[in-house]
């Protein structure tokens, strides 16, 4: 994987997943910005997946 792929990926998932997302409207109501970022961390498979290609992303700057 090189940067412009991982990048791309991300931009992929967050346009098709998170924008408009309903839970994460719903929990931005009941908990706050924080509260419904911690869920999107903890709890969403597509938050999970995220992390995975900051990682990967973080691992292609790592000199």
């Amino acid at each position: 994987m090189d940067k412009i792929s991982v990048m791309q990926d991300i931009d992929e998932l967050t346009d098709t997943y998170c924008e408009g997302c309903l839970v994460r409207q719903e929990l931005r109501k009941q908990r706050g910005k924080s509260g419904a970022h911690r869920f999107c961390i903890e709890h969403c498979s597509v938050g999970q997946q995220l992390q995975f290609l900051g990682q990967e992303l973080m691992k292609i700057y790592t000199p």
